[in-house]
Formats: C-alpha cells, sequence, structure tokens
C-alpha cells in the first residue's frame, strides 16, 4: 500500500460529475483537481468543503468543515470516512436532443394535419457544483450528459412543441417554409429554457435548432408538396386550377361520340389542347353549351369568350363581370328625377325634355343658357330663324354661319359672353 495516496480524474469529458470509489482517505492524501474541474466532499450525504484548481493536502488547512466533523489531527495516518465528488466545469456544446415520436400539427396556412420532426444540439456547462450535484445526481456513481438529455427531455419537447406550434400560427407560415425561421425559433426557445437549468446549477448555452421536417411517407406533406408543385406548374403555363378540370372535361368529351365532339375538334382541342386557349376554348365551350342546350340563350364573355348563361353577372370562366357600365342618369329640371334614356318627357312630372345640345343636359324651357356647361339656348339662326340645336358652326338649315364677334375688335365670342376677352368691350 502506498504511503501517500494521490486521488484524482482524468476521464471522459462529457462525464459531468464521478465519484471517487474509495471513502477511506487519510491525511496527506494528495488529491489533485484540474484546471477545469472542482473537488466536493460529503460527509454522512451533507456537502461539505469545495476545491478548486490544483493541488491539495488532507488536512485542517485545506479541510477545515470537514476536519471538525471527524477530529482529523494536524499529522499522522489516520484514516476517516469521506467523499470526493469530482465536477467537471468545462463547456460541452455537443449535446444531442430530438423527438422520440413525430408531432401532430396542423399546417395554419393549408389546413392539413402533418407530421413534423424536429432536432438539434446545445451547449451546458456546471456553473454551482453544491447545487448541481444536491438537486439533480443524487446517489448515483456518475452522471454524463445522456442523463442530462434524460432528466430534461420533458422540459425539452414541452416548450418546443409549444413554441414552434404557437409561432406557426401567430405567423401564419406553412410548415414547408420554416426553415428559413430556424435562428429565429433557437434563441427564442434557448430564452425559454435557461431558468430551467439555471435551478439545478447548469447554465445553457449555444442552443439550436438544426431541422424541422416531417417523415417522407407521411400522407399529409406528400398531398401538400403535389399540390404545390402543381400549383407552382400551373402558374408556369399560365393557367389556372378550374380551366385546367374544363381541359379535362372537354378532352373526355371529345373521345366520345356525338355532335359536340365534333364541334370540339373542329376548335383544335383533341391532341392539342392548349394552344390557342383565349379564342378555340370559349369557342369551343360555346358550342358544346349550345349543343347540350339548343333553346337555352346565351352570352359571350367579352374577355376569354365563353358562353355564359343570359342572366349571369359575372363570366363562369374567367371571373370577368358582364354587366355593362350604366351612363349616369341625366336629371329632370322640373323635380329632379333621373331621366331615361331616349325619352322626351319626364315620367315622374312630365315636364317636357329640354337638352342643351352641348352637353344634353335638361334646362327649363325659358332658360337662356345651360345650367351646367353655360351654352346659349333657345338659339334661332339669324337668316331662316330655325331653332339651333347643335354645336356646329353654321346652320344645318340654310348653312349660314352662326359664329358671333365683337363689335370693336371682331374677334369671335361665344353666346351668352358678357364682355369680349380680347379686348374687353361689353357684349350686347
Amino acid at each position: 500500500m502506498a504511503i501517500i495516496r494521490v486521488v484524482k480524474y482524468d476521464g471522459a469529458p462529457d462525464v459531468l460529475a464521478w465519484k471517487y470509489p474509495e471513502t477511506e482517505l487519510g491525511t496527506w492524501t494528495q488529491l489533485i483537481v484540474n484546471e477545469t474541474q472542482e473537488a466536493l466532499f460529503f460527509k454522512d450525504g451533507q456537502a461539505l468543503d469545495l476545491l478548486a484548481a490544483g493541488r491539495h493536502t488532507l488536512s485542517t488547512a485545506n479541510i477545515p468543515i470537514l476536519s471538525n466533523l471527524v477530529n482529523l489531527p494536524f499529522g499522522g495516518d489516520s484514516p476517516f470516512a469521506a467523499e470526493v465528488w469530482f465536477i467537471n466545469k468545462a463547456v460541452n456544446l455537443d449535446v444531442k436532443w430530438g423527438t422520440a415520436q413525430p408531432l401532430q400539427l396542423q399546417d395554419p396556412r393549408y389546413k392539413i394535419m402533418i407530421s413534423v420532426r424536429s432536432f438539434g444540439q446545445f451547449g451546458i456547462q456546471v456553473e454551482d457544483a453544491r447545487k448541481f450535484l444536491l438537486k439533480l445526481n443524487g446517489t448515483l456513481p456518475q452522471f454524463d450528459t445522456s442523463a442530462i438529455v434524460k432528466h430534461f427531455r420533458g422540459v425539452l419537447m414541452s416548450n418546443i412543441l409549444e413554441y414552434i406550434s404557437g409561432y406557426l400560427v401567430h405567423r401564419q407560415i406553412s410548415l414547408l417554409e420554416i426553415s428559413a425561421y430556424m435562428g429565429e425559433i433557437s434563441r427564442h426557445i434557448e430564452q425559454r429554457l435557461v431558468p430551467a437549468f439555471a435551478e439545478f446549477g447548469i447554465r445553457l448555452t449555444h442552443f439550436y435548432v438544426e431541422s424541422i421536417n416531417t417523415p417522407e411517407d407521411d400522407p399529409g406533406t406528400a398531398r401538400l408538396r403535389d399540390a404545390l408543385a402543381k400549383r407552382a406548374e400551373m402558374d408556369i403555363l399560365g393557367y389556372t386550377y378550374q380551366q385546367e378540370r374544363t381541359f379535362d372535361t372537354l378532352e373526355g368529351a371529345a373521345r366520345n361520340e356525338g355532335g359536340s365532339s365534333s364541334a370540339l375538334m373542329g376548335a383544335g382541342l383533341g391532341l392539342g389542347m392548349g394552344y390557342g386557349v383565349g379564342g378555340a376554348f370559349g369557342s369551343a365551350m360555346g358550342q358544346l353549351s349550345g349543343s347540350m342546350d339548343p333553346g337555352r340563350p346565351v352570352r359571350a364573355c367579352p374577355s376569354c369568350q365563353m358562353s355564359n348563361p343570359e342572366g349571369a353577372r359575372f363570366c363562369i370562366g374567367c371571373g370577368t363581370t358582364l354587366q355593362a357600365a350604366s351612363p349616369p342618369a341625366n336629371p329632370c329640371s322640373n323635380c329632379g328625377q333621373p331621366l331615361m334614356a331616349g325619352s322626351k318627357f319626364c315620367g315622374h312630372c312630365g315636364d317636357r325634355y329640354h337638352p342643351c345640345p352641348g352637353c344634353g343636359t335638361d334646362n327649363a324651357e325659358s332658360a337662356a343658357s345651360c345650367s351646367k356647361c353655360g351654352r346659349g339656348l333657345n338659339v334661332r339662326c339669324p337668316s331662316c330663324g330655325i331653332a339651333i340645336t347643335h354645336s356646329g358652326k353654321h346652320c344645318i338649315e340654310c348653312g349660314s354661319s352662326l359664329q358671333l364677334g365683337c363689335s370693336a375688335c371682331g374677334h369671335e365670342v361665344q353666346r351668352g359672353q358678357k364682355f369680349c376677352l380680347e379686348c374687353g368691350h361689353k357684349l350686347d
């Protein structure tokens, strides 16, 4: 047996706490603690002295609390019972985590249930050796990073599931697009987990979510990917899902016998579907609908030429409005009610329609000028006396000039003017 015993630990770097197997230690035992370690003495289950890095001789100078309990003499070879724990305080950045089973989440954008898996890694460092050994380690002979993941699996999974699902719902992000937000998700989960690890004397650092993915054989994911691929293909080719379904219907009808088949084939929609979609497609649909219901009135869409029912407000092919914009109604000068187009009398009060020859506004019979544009009314040709109801410069009856001029400078003036714009002369 050696006279002076040397106690130290040089084990694997993933071991966070290791217990020296022997409990009978003698005075002058040399305790060697490495730079990244601390040594903690236990007596009767009670944590006593904590020694930092360096070489320590077991004596009353180095372990005063323990010596008071066992009456350790100043010299000699008297043994005493004590447990020595070595705590690794180096930062371990290679702690792996992952979901044991896929998580069931609903894609917030496409409303499809999808199985989601996630994995990553994080780093830990023991900050408080006493708290770590008393709360977490217990009576295990050693404690490594795999035990950390096992003990904190519930905390990890609850926070990861809660934040990933909450992030998707609040940001309305599809699961297929979440890879762009890995950094933000990692930082948020790390902030949520730091207090949970600190409670056991562990500092959490560099938490990373490396992947959030879906199993390849998941049916929901397969349906969503197929639908997105189909939509991308239609966007590139320039048609919609409704048009594609119409193409399939026309192709099926073209294979059948009958009058509609010849009409469709004549439009070039047999093997050459997709060419001339605007014209050939619309005319073929018109012939098809006509052959199905010859007595039903139809209306062609001005945009895609699709045949629509007579009373339809929007095109069933492209959604273009089929309602023509109605011109603004002309109000009656007597009662203010709108006049119907082409009417000569007001349908509400019976007043005669006296339109302005320039803008068509109804004016009172005795009005000298239009109330809207100021054009002169009740004007007659100075040569033949016929009433002028147009905006021309010559009489349509005798051809005489209808232009007026200033008596002072001869500059052309308009009817109803009170002064010449050229010389300022007052007009009669």
